[in-house]
C-alpha cells in the first residue's frame, strides 16, 4: 500500500511539474527572469519555471528535445539556430538590448575602464565561456579590439555561463569579471563590488522564440515579454528597449 502511494505521490509531483510553462533563459536575464515571472504570474495565475544556463547549451539541450515551450536567449545567432532546426514555432524577435560590463572588487575601482584590469591586484579575470555565452564573446572581442586580450590572457578564467561568472566575484575567486548590467543593478547584488559600462561593448540584441510544441499558454508569457509592464522591468533591469512595437 504504501509503495502504491509513494508512486501516486510522485505521479501527482510530475503532472504539477508538468502544468508549468518551462522557459530555458539565458543567465544573463536570471534576476530579471524573476520580475517576469512575480508579474506574469500575478497576471494570469499561470505558474512558470525558469530553467537558467547559457544560451549555447540551452540551445543544444533545445536541439536534443528538451521540453521547454520558450528561449530567450542572450543573442540573436542562437534563436536563429533553434529556427534554421524547425524547432521554433515563431521567428526569433529581439525582446531587449543587453549591456556588458566590468564588474570589479569593491576596492578596486573600474572607472578607468578596461585599463584597470592590468592592476597588479588583479590576478584573475573571469569570462563567461564565449562558445556558449554571447556576454563571454562579446568580452573577448572588445579585449582584443582594444589590443589587451594577448596580455591579460594569463588572468582569464572562464565560467561556464554569466552565473558562474557572478559566483566566481561574489565568493572572491576572482578580482574582476566581465558580466550583464542587468546583474549589477539587481538589489541583492548592490554592494557586492564596483561596475562600470564597456567602452565599445555594442548593445546585444537578445532575442525570444516560442518552441515547437509548447503549452497552448505558453503564447501568453511570450506576448507577456512585449508589454508594457515587462518592458518597464526590463529597463530596471538596464535593458534597452527593442525599436519595434
Amino acid at each position: 500500500m504504501r509503495h502504491w502511494l509513494i508512486l501516486f505521490l510522485v505521479a501527482l509531483a510530475g503532472a504539477a511539474e508538468a502544468q508549468k510553462i518551462r522557459v530555458a533563459v539565458a543567465a544573463n536575464a536570471q534576476f530579471v527572469m524573476e520580475k517576469l515571472k512575480a508579474g506574469f504570474e500575478k497576471k494570469t495565475g499561470l505558474d512558470v519555471e525558469a530553467i537558467v544556463n547559457s544560451s549555447g547549451k540551452l540551445t543544444t539541450q533545445i536541439q536534443n528535445g528538451a521540453p521547454f515551450d520558450v528561449f530567450l536567449s542572450a543573442d540573436m545567432k542562437y534563436p536563429a539556430a533553434v529556427d534554421k532546426a524547425g524547432l521554433a514555432a515563431t521567428k526569433p524577435k529581439v525582446y531587449a538590448y543587453g549591456l556588458l560590463v566590468l564588474w570589479t572588487r569593491a576596492d578596486i575601482d573600474p572607472a578607468k575602464g578596461l585599463a584597470v584590469l592590468s592592476d597588479q591586484r588583479i590576478h584573475k579575470i573571469a569570462v563567461a565561456n564565449p562558445r556558449m555565452a554571447p556576454y563571454g564573446a562579446t568580452a573577448i572581442a572588445v579585449l582584443a579590439q582594444q589590443k589587451r586580450l594577448e596580455a591579460l590572457q594569463p588572468k582569464i578564467v572562464y565560467g561556464e555561463s554569466i552565473a558562474q561568472v557572478n559566483q566566481y566575484l561574489i565568493s572572491g575567486a576572482v578580482e574582476a569579471g566581465f558580466t550583464a548590467k542587468s546583474v549589477v543593478l539587481e538589489p541583492s547584488m548592490q554592494g557586492k563590488g564596483r561596475w562600470v559600462d564597456v567602452k565599445g561593448a555594442e548593445p546585444m540584441a537578445q532575442g525570444v522564440v516560442l518552441l515547437k510544441g509548447a503549452r497552448t499558454d505558453a503564447r501568453q508569457f511570450y506576448d507577456y515579454l512585449f508589454s508594457p509592464e515587462a518592458r518597464a522591468i526590463f529597463q530596471r533591469y538596464g535593458y534597452q528597449k527593442p525599436v519595434h512595437p
